[in-house]
């Protein structure tokens, strides 16, 4: 069951109440008032840790003393990894073999354990149903998954509670996660939410477009955190409350990025930037009105800047 509500409640002591920040430059580029959520400043560097304490913390004992288990070579293994330390339990992230170093040192320095695989989604299923058949493991999707769904709506509720009057909200879509959460969690607040996805990874557009899920693409963006295919559960929340997908380039995002490290002073991930992204290029649509924009993670390889 979705409650958004009962999510905030049970992980409020173990997360960061992030900040919104503003900047005037920024707001006469595009002129309207933008509010940035920083979620580049929660726990693991990323919202992701919301989603991933609720899932943990609403296990029973019985089901925690086995532990937890997924695949991921993101944000998401090191956000578990965390949060079943919080728990003292294990944590086995399957990680493909391709993944990059800066990832795999995130979730061994939260105290999971990582299993490699073949950089192909079947290996990693199938490493990560061997981890779970041997050890009885509880498998937690990165963003299918009920439990995920309401951490990370608890987004939207700080929102609320931060900045007064809003019109708009942005995040970013892969998995669809953060903007279902966020969508039932900005419920009922009279808010238009839009998602932002890179013209090279478009599925939740296609999707929302034709009506029905697009399950599998071939991305192709710098925006690493934004590759995966839109899920299930996720698709019917964000078809029936999303006001619309707004597309970007890569080029746009590495411009937003730059304007978001050199103006606001932030570190953020390409898949942060494009919700800045969105408002630059559709900024007649957005003119004079309040926006909360959500910058999803700051987990960047400093070694390998776009800009």
């Amino acid at each position: 069951m979705i409650d958004v509500a009962a999510a905030q409640q049970r992980i409020a002591s173990y997360i960061h109440r992030t900040p919104v920040l503003q900047s005037a430059l920024l707001n006469d580029l595009v002129d309207a008032e933008l509010f940035f959520k920083c979620e580049n400043l929660q726990k693991i560097g990323a919202f992701k840790a919301r989603g991933a304490c609720n899932a943990v913390l609403s296990l029973s004992d019985e089901d925690a003393t086995k532990g937890v288990a997924t695949h991921s070579s993101g944000n998401h293994g090191a956000a578990l990894a965390w949060a079943a330390a919080i728990r003292d339990i294990p944590a086995t992230i399957v990680v493909p073999n391709n993944a990059k170093q800066i990832k795999k040192d995130a979730i061994l320095s939260y105290g999971g354990q990582i299993l490699e695989c073949e950089p192909t989604l079947a290996a990693r299923e199938a490493t990560l149903a061997d981890v779970v058949a041997a050890s009885g493991a509880n498998f937690i999707p990165p963003y299918d998954d009920d439990r995920i769904i309401s951490g990370q709506g608890t987004v939207a509720l700080e929102i609320v509670d931060q900045v007064e009057d809003l019109d708009v909200a942005i995040t970013p879509v892969g998995g669809g996660g953060l903007l279902a959460g966020c969508l039932l969690g900005f419920k009922d607040s009279g808010i238009a939410v839009f998602g932002a996805e890179p013209e090279g990874a478009d599925d939740a557009y296609r999707s929302l477009k034709q009506g029905s899920r697009i399950s599998s693409h071939s991305p192709n963006t710098l925006c690493d955190g934004l590759l995966t295919t839109l899920g299930e559960k996720n698709f019917d929340i964000i078809r029936d409350h999303v006001t619309d997908i707004l597309l970007v380039s890569d080029d746009e995002v590495v411009e937003a990025m730059s304007l978001i490290w050199t103006r606001l002073k932030l570190v953020v991930e390409p898949s942060s930037a494009i919700v800045l992204a969105a408002v630059i290029r559709n900024k007649a649509q957005f003119k004079g009105q309040r926006i909360a924009l959500v910058l999803s993670g700051g987990n960047v390889d400093l070694t390998g800047l776009p800009f």
